[in-house]
C-alpha cells in the first residue's frame, strides 16, 4: 500500500520522528477542507505486524486474499473493499481491494478512497446523545414527548428515550413513503416531521425491532437541545476532538470523486436520489449519511476501548462506555427473556446475535460490539481480546451477509493470547 501525506504524517508522530526532527507543529488540510493541527492524539496507534499483535500470520493473509478473490473480475461479487485490524493501540495498515465504483470500467481503488458507512452512523450518532446524558440534558428514562411533544397518540406518550436507543420503541425501520420523500429530494425535516407522525408496531419496550426511525428522533433531540444541526455535533463531538480528518456526516466539503460508489438495491435505481446521487450524499442522514476511512474508524475503535478517550481527547466517560457497550436489554422489564439474552443491544451499539443471520462473527462472544451497514460494512470491537475488525465495501450486504460472517470468523480465530 502507498502511503498517503496522511498516514505518513500519522506514522511519523506515532514512532516520535516529528519531535526528534525538531519539528513541533504542522498543519494540514483535512478531508472537509479544512487546515488542523495535529492533536494530542497523535501517537496513540502504531502501524504493525500480524505476530507483534499476537495474531496468526498465515490466517491473515488468507483474509486479505479471500477479499481480493472476492473484488477481481469484470463482475465481481464485490466491486470494492477495505479492511483494517487492529489489537489494543497497534494495527495492520489498510489493504484495499478492487475498484472505485460496480461499473465494469470504474477506475481502481484509491489510497484515500471515502466509503458509505450506511448504518454504522448510527453509532456515532448515538454518541452525540451520550454526551448529552452527561451533561444532564438527555435523560434516558424520560418520555420521548419532554423533548419532542409532537410525538403523539397511539401509545406513544409511553416510549422511553432508551425505547429509541435499544432499538424496542416499537417504531418501524424506515418510513412508507420513503422513496417518494428522496424522489422529492425533501430535507432531513421532512423526515423528521414524518417520523413524529408514525404509528407503533407494538407497545414501546415490549419487543424488539430495528428502528432507523428511532434514530431519526434521536438526532431530532441532539439538535433542539444543542441548538445545532446533528452535522455540526458529530464534528464538534466526534470527529475533530478524534482528529478524525476523513469523517464526514454528509458530503458536503469532501472530494467526490473520493467516495465509491455503491451497489444500488432495485428500488433506488433510475432516479437521482439514490445513495451515489449527489442529494443522498449531501443530506447527510442521521440514520446513515456518514463518508469515513478504515483508518478513522480505527480511531473511535480504540477510543471506545480506552474508555472514552484517545491521546488527550475524552469525548466520553467510562460510565457512558460501559452503558453504550453492555446489554441495556436487561433494564426492560416487559421485554420477553429469549430477546433480552439472545439479541443483545447496548445504547447505540448492538452487540453480537450468535446465531441469528445477523451475526457478524460464529467466534465471537455477545460481549463483542458493533454495527453494520447494508452497503456491506461491519465494524466490531472485542473488548476483551482488545480486537477490532473494520470491513467497508460496497455491495448489498442483505444478498449475502455470510461474506462479513465469513471474514469476521476468519479474524477471530487468528487471534493467538
Amino acid at each position: 500500500m502507498i502511503a498517503t501525506p496522511h498516514r505518513r504524517e500519522w506514522l511519523l508522530a506515532s514512532t516520535g520522528l516529528l519531535a526528534a526532527s525538531g519539528i513541533r507543529e504542522m498543519t494540514r488540510m483535512g478531508a472537509v477542507g479544512q487546515a488542523a493541527e495535529p492533536r494530542g492524539a497523535a501517537g496513540m496507534l502504531r502501524e504493525s505486524t500480524p505476530a507483534a499483535m499476537r495474531l496468526d500470520p498465515l490466517a491473515i493473509q488468507r483474509v486479505y486474499d479471500r477479499l481480493d478473490q472476492w473484488t477481481r473480475g469484470p463482475n465481481p461479487a464485490v466491486p470494492s473493499a477495505a479492511i483494517l485490524i487492529g489489537r489494543g493501540d497497534r494495527f495492520l495498515p489498510t489493504r484495499r481491494f478492487g475498484r472505485m465504483g460496480p461499473e465494469a470500467n470504474a477506475e481502481p481503488i484509491r489510497d484515500d478512497a471515502l466509503f458509505y458507512l450506511a448504518s454504522i452512523t448510527k453509532p456515532i450518532i448515538y454518541t452525540t446523545a451520550m454526551q448529552l446524558v452527561e451533561r444532564g440534558e438527555l435523560v434516558l428514562s424520560d418520555r420521548v414527548t419532554r423533548y419532542l411533544p409532537e410525538f403523539l397518540g397511539d401509545g406513544k406518550s409511553e416510549t422511553q428515550v432508551l425505547h429509541l436507543f435499544t432499538h424496542t420503541s416499537g417504531l418501524a425501520d424506515e418510513l412508507p413513503n420513503n422513496i417518494e420523500l428522496r424522489k422529492a429530494h425533501e430535507p432531513l425535516s421532512t423526515f423528521v416531521r414524518e417520523a413524529l407522525r408514525s404509528k407503533l408496531l407494538f407497545p414501546s419496550g415490549t419487543d424488539q425491532s430495528y428502528s432507523s426511525l428511532a434514530t431519526i428522533l434521536t438526532a431530532e433531540m441532539v439538535q433542539r437541545l444543542s441548538q445545532k444541526t446533528i452535522r455540526e455535533m458529530v464534528r464538534i463531538g466526534v470527529t475533530e476532538p478524534l482528529g478524525m480528518r476523513n469523517t464526514a456526516l454528509g458530503s458536503q466539503g469532501l472530494d467526490r470523486s473520493r467516495i465509491v460508489r455503491s451497489v444500488l438495491p432495485e428500488n433506488q435505481k433510475g432516479g437521482d436520489f439514490d445513495w451515489n446521487s449527489r442529494y443522498w450524499q449531501e443530506f447527510g442522514s442521521p440514520t446513515g449519511g456518514i463518508f469515513s476511512t478504515p483508518d478513522d474508524l480505527a480511531i473511535l475503535c480504540v477510543t471506545m476501548l480506552q474508555q472514552g478517550q484517545f491521546g488527550e481527547q475524552r469525548i466520553l466517560s467510562p460510565a457512558s462506555v460501559a452503558m453504550m457497550t453492555t446489554n441495556r436489554l436487561d433494564d426492560l422489564p416487559k421485554l420477553p427473556e429469549p430477546i433480552r439474552r439472545t439479541q443483545p443491544w447496548g445504547l447505540g451499539w448492538r452487540l453480537n446475535h450468535l446465531g441469528r443471520a445477523d451475526s457478524w462473527g460464529d467466534l465471537l462472544g455477545r460481549h463483542v460490539f458493533g454495527h453494520t451497514g447494508s452497503t456491506g460494512n461491519v465494524l466490531w470491537i472485542d473488548p476483551k481480546t482488545q480486537v477490532y475488525c473494520i470491513i467497508l465495501s460496497n455491495y448489498l450486504r442483505a444478498t449475502a451477509p455470510w461474506r462479513l460472517v465469513q471474514l469476521s470468523n476468519q479474524v477471530a480465530a487468528a487471534v493467538r493470547d
